[in-house]
């Protein structure tokens, strides 16, 4: 007995008269005792019905449904006072005549895709009777390859019935919209900035990816796919790949997720000191170039400015482009690092080539120049050689 109703509340629950239902009438019912093939479910108004419970059965084998949970079902039948209701329609020979209450009450049909054909899908609903559901309707992102698709069997709304039969068009799209919005309420309610999660890429742009969390769909920027400079986002991601990403923005207001995939990864910078001492000489890949120097990749997610200052040989040029040229290795010299803003300043490895002429110069002027004459000597050496002759 419930405690929490009051004995005028039970009174008139015992006179109360047994509900009637229509075939395909939608009830919100409550599910009190599960059986190995049935579950039982509360109607209110002294009215119960039962439910084949392989409806619950998810693809593992799995119950889906507890005592206690609150579930839509549709009436399909009354005998002998018990009511057999449904979660979907399953296709059947006799599906026909579930087709209009399908229709007029949104009740979801189970139903297997024959064949791709112009605009969409053949979707088999019975024996001998076909509907057709747009490309559009299929799913709630692009279709990529359709081929995935033929041969499985999906629940379907009825969202057009006419023609007395030979006009059916099917749509997934309000059965994956319900889905989503349950998944996104609870993934809202958990998901936190700096959380790590994992999702599956479900297209790539030149700009990002879009990864579906299970319900929420965010966006993984170009710039955050690594600790380098990323050429092509295609190179990296493909649509159906599972990953791990952090978030680092959470905008639920305007339904933006963002991810960083190259935070799971090692922070080069964490070694750089270790890596390249300043003073030490490394061989780098020039990365871009600018009328203020050139950007010299030393490995993914470090880069060093080569001043335009040091460049030229001495000589003023007005663009790095002038000396260099993008994808040209050089020896660089590590001159500073700023650890902190993540700066490294770089010098040629090799000495300023234009010391080298002056040097050779100066070695060319000596050895032009004659030898100066020997001088007679001193006053001293001249006296000293005087004593010593006899």
């Amino acid at each position: 007995m419930d405690d929490n109703k009051s004995f005028a509340q039970m009174l008139e629950e015992s006179y109360a008269t047994p509900k009637r239902f229509s075939v395909g009438e939608k009830v919100e019912a409550t599910v009190v005792n599960i059986s190995p093939e049935w579950v039982f479910v509360d109607l209110g108004a002294k009215s119960e019905g039962y439910i084949d419970k392989k409806e619950f059965l998810a693809e593992d084998g799995s119950l889906t449904v507890k005592e206690g949970d609150v579930i839509t079902a549709y009436f399909l039948s009354s005998r002998h006072s018990e009511k057999l209701f449904t979660t979907k329609l399953v296709a059947k020979k006799s599906v026909d005549e579930f087709l209009v209450n399908a229709y007029s009450n949104a009740i979801p049909l189970e139903a297997t895709v024959e064949k791709e054909v112009k605009g969409g899908f053949l979707v088999k609903v019975g024996a001998g009777t076909s509907g057709f559901c747009p490309f559009s309707q299929m799913d709630t992102r692009r279709i990529e390859n359709p081929a995935d698709y033929v041969g499985k069997k999906f629940e379907f709304v009825v969202i057009e019935y006419g023609e007395r039969g030979r006009k059916i068009i099917l749509s997934r799209r309000p059965i994956l919209d319900k889905i989503e919005k349950e998944k996104a309420a609870e993934l809202k309610a958990n998901l936190e900035k700096g959380m790590t999660v994992s999702g599956r890429v479900t297209s790539v742009r030149d700009f990002g990816a879009f990864v579906d969390l299970g319900g929420v769909q965010a966006l993984l920027p170009v710039s955050e796919m690594a600790w380098g400079r990323v050429d092509s986002a295609k190179a990296l991601f493909k649509p159906g790949d599972t990953i791990e990403a952090v978030i680092i923005n959470l905008d639920w207001e305007n339904d933006r997720v963002t991810l960083s995939f190259k935070d799971t990864l090692p922070d080069p910078w964490n070694e750089v000191i270790a890596k390249y001492p300043e003073g030490s000489v490394h061989q780098g890949k020039v990365a871009r170039l600018t009328d203020f120097g050139a950007f010299v990749t030393l490995e993914g997610g470090i880069d060093g400015l080569l001043h335009i200052s040091k460049l030229g040989k001495g000589k003023k040029i007005k663009h790095a482009r002038d000396v260099l040229s993008e994808g040209r290795e050089i020896e660089v010299k590590i001159d500073k690092i700023d650890r902190e803003n993540r700066k490294i300043s770089l010098a040629p490895a090799e000495p300023d080539e234009e010391a080298k002429p002056q040097t050779q110069e100066q070695e060319d002027f000596k050895s032009f120049m004659p030898k100066a004459p020997k001088t007679m000597g001193t006053l001293g050496d001249l006296l000293a050689k005087a004593k010593k002759k006899p």
